[in-house]
């Protein structure tokens, strides 16, 4: 693979994991979930 292949599809992928993870966060359902699985923890 060309590097500069490469390089695109690697920026394209962390964009949409940056992308997914801010869809996540809109959610306060999801923010409440996580919150509490962290707090479990302890």
């Amino acid at each position: 693979m060309k590097p500069l292949a490469r390089h695109l599809l690697v920026a394209a992928a962390v964009g949409m994991a940056l992308l997914g993870t801010l869809a996540l966060y809109q959610q306060p359902g999801f923010m409440l979930n996580l919150a509490d699985q962290l707090w479990s923890c302890f």
